[in-house]
């Protein structure tokens, strides 16, 4: 597969969402059609090897990556949301954000007991997100052994939040 420079659409924006930070916004690849198809046909070829039994996909932008994904795979998609989102039995985790704290829930009827999950997700900072709807999935019986993100900030030390899953990002930014 030809290799696409997605540095040259991720749109870089100053002081969002305080000053200081540098938002790296992943809605300029789903603008342009060919970056979207690439990030896409990459991860099916990443992932269609590996011995995956679920895509589990972060709310929100991660649905985009994720349920396109699970489908090309022919996988269960694992919907991961926001707190009081999902009706039924959920299993909750809170976690701390860079910027606060945030509640996720899934469905406890669809985490598949004993089946590897990969989680997916837009962009990895600290890793709290990821880590957490881990935690969830394996509490209710699954196997993670994946975690995927399009954009990596290793700088802000993912890696050893996650250290027990495979980490794949397609673009790694170093610095603020």
């Amino acid at each position: 597969m030809k290799e696409f420079n997605l540095d040259d659409v991720i749109r870089k924006v100053p002081d969002f969402p305080k000053p200081g930070i540098l938002f790296y916004d992943i809605t300029s690849i789903m603008m342009n059609p060919e970056a979207f198809k690439w990030v896409l046909d990459k991860m099916a070829e990443v992932f269609s090897s590996r011995n995956i039994g679920a895509v589990a996909a972060v709310e929100s932008r991660g649905f985009i990556f994720a349920a396109p994904l699970a489908e090309k795979l022919g996988l269960p998609l694992i919907l991961v949301r926001k707190a009081g989102k999902l009706p039924g039995e959920t299993l909750k985790k809170s976690y701390e954000l860079e910027y606060g704290e945030a509640t996720i829930e899934i469905h406890k009827a669809d985490i598949p007991v004993g089946k590897n999950v990969l989680i997916v997700d837009d962009l990895l900072a600290t890793g709290g997100t990821l880590k957490a709807a881990a935690d969830l999935l394996i509490e209710g019986g699954a196997e993670v052994t994946d975690v995927f993100s399009v954009i990596g900030l290793p700088f802000l030390n993912y890696s050893e939040v996650l250290k027990d899953f495979k980490i794949t990002t397609f673009i790694d930014y170093d610095s603020e």
